[in-house]
């Protein structure tokens, strides 16, 4: 049984309305408590934000959705279920992969079809390597799950239980990539079960096995879009936890906590100020210290994840060989990794993610006009050569991208941009994110688990802390239990009952519990 906070906690603050945030209002709603939620944007979502540009709905954050049942407890929590407030659709092919020697491989989640398509791409051989590689999957998913990822942690000595030892077992203690080529020996598949490792913030040559269950959450769960952008899920969490009882002040930063002793008393914006019993804080780290007054004591600085640069263009046509997902190769694989994460060098040969989000809801973008979203990975700003200046730099760098992409056959991509918006380090430094990076600290072995920043801070005694800096780390559903996790800090509760409910339920996604 982990801590929770002591005292009273009737009436909670939320500081923060993105993912976090609003999964913490609606699970401590759901256990009885008051709850005033506090965001200094205009409106719900955090990262998972809303950006509208010449008739263009542009989602700034996550672009996939997985495990959807988690976000479907917090719905559960307030007597409500995701299917309710949002339209869920199942991405079949998760992701279209594209490899530099011009071979293609779609990814699809059920088993037959992936085992079909892994046969025609790679032969029988690797398809029963993957079958192999499925089933291993989904074994570090059972063992981790509520031990490891839902879990909150006091201590190494938390981690003292048999399912350790299972996971041992199971390779989770040594390395991602050489647990995928045990089952798999062509080096393009590889790819497509370890590149989630960027991510996690590591190589995945270095990265823990433990983490490949980020490749079962992308592979074999499922991989779903909300009808109306990423944005919607955001939004309709807001709505609930509204209907729920929860208030909302928006445009309203938070300027100071007040004090007595080791308790937060009030939450104060430069409109008001908020009494409380408790507060959760989903700000950045060093953003959530400073208001705190008090950071822990580590023994080396906190590593952050490599960061990203994002082109959104809307565009006047599109190109038939992009999927919802596509991954594009280059052919670098592991100086890429190196680059991004440890010379701090740009991609000399990179690997991208193209979104087109119109490919599923066509909604989004004007009638006859495609949306396209195109994230390549870069160095964060606390490391190596990169451009020191990104404003300077970045219409170099966003001309260089789009020659790359007519290179891969995005032919006459540049002329056909009716609308974008470029997103670079600099801009993700201006939005309050540490190193320039919206990945938050890397999940290194000194940074997982028990060793990653607790949500609880010593001198405190009614703060939490949620958000991807905190456990149980980057992502959209290790987010949103980071939400829950820190509910259950102030209520004294496991929270079982809302998983339970949503098991009863089922996910009306239909994606596995």
């Amino acid at each position: 049984m982990t801590r929770a906070l002591r005292g009273p906690s009737d009436h909670v603050v939320v500081v923060g309305a993105g993912l976090a945030g609003l999964s913490a209002a609606l699970h401590l709603l759901g256990a009885g408590r008051r709850v005033t939620v506090v965001e200094r944007d205009a409106a719900p979502g955090g990262r998972a934000g809303r950006l509208v540009r010449g008739g263009y709905l542009i989602d700034t954050g996550p672009t996939v959705l997985t495990m959807p049942e988690i976000a479907d407890e917090a719905f559960a929590a307030v007597g409500e279920s995701l299917s309710d407030r949002v339209d869920l659709i199942p991405l079949h092919p998760a992701y279209r992969a594209c490899f530099a020697d011009g071979s293609r491989l779609d990814v699809h989640t059920d088993a037959d079809a992936m085992e079909a398509e892994v046969e025609r791409f790679a032969g029988p051989a690797e398809a029963a390597g993957y079958r192999r590689l499925r089933h291993w999957l989904g074994q570090l998913y059972r063992v981790e799950r509520q031990r490891f990822v839902d879990a909150d942690f006091d201590g190494w000595w938390h981690l003292l239980t048999p399912d350790l030892v299972r996971l041992a077992a199971l390779g989770g203690f040594g390395r991602w990539e050489a647990g995928v080529a045990r089952h798999l020996r062509d080096e393009r598949l590889r790819r497509v079960f370890t590149f989630q490792a960027l991510y996690a913030g590591v190589p995945p040559a270095r990265a823990l096995a433990a983490y490949a269950v980020i490749a079962y959450m992308d592979t074999v769960a499922g991989v779903y879009f909300p009808r109306g952008g990423m944005h919607a899920l955001p939004r309709a969490m807001a709505e609930a936890a509204a209907a729920a009882g929860a208030a909302f002040r928006f445009r309203s930063p938070v300027t100071r906590l007040e004090r007595s002793g080791d308790r937060v008393t009030a939450v104060l914006t430069p409109h008001e100020r908020i009494p409380c019993d408790a507060v959760v804080l989903t700000p950045e780290l060093p953003v959530a210290y400073r208001l705190l007054g008090r950071a822990p004591r580590r023994p080396a600085r906190l590593r952050h994840s490599p960061s990203a640069v994002v082109l959104h263009a809307g565009c006047d046509r599109t190109w038939p060989q992009l999927a919802h997902h596509t991954l594009s190769f280059g052919r670098a694989w592991r100086r890429t990794f190196e680059e991004v994460t440890r010379t701090g060098a740009l991609m000399s040969d990179p690997s991208l993610l193209i979104t087109r989000p119109t490919a599923t809801d066509p909604s989004l973008a004007p009638p006859g006009r495609h949306l396209h979203y195109v994230l390549a990975p870069c160095p964060h700003t606390g490391i190596g050569p990169g451009p020191a200046d990104w404003r300077a730099y970045a219409p170099r760098y966003r001309d260089a991208l789009l020659r790359e992409l007519d290179r891969r056959g995005l032919a006459g991509i540049a002329s056909a941009i009716d609308e974008e918006c470029l997103v670079t380090p600099a801009d993700w430094t201006e939005l309050g994110h540490s190193a320039g990076t919206p990945f938050s600290v890397a999940h290194t072995f000194g940074q997982t688990g028990p060793f990653r920043p607790r949500n609880l801070v010593r001198g405190t005694a009614n703060a939490v802390l949620a958000g991807c800096g905190t456990t149980p780390g980057v992502g959209v559903p290790p987010v949103l239990l980071s939400g829950k996790l820190a509910a259950a800090r102030i209520t004294g509760v496991p929270p079982t009952g809302a998983r339970g409910s949503a098991r009863r339920r089922r996910s009306a996604a239909g994606a596995p519990l």
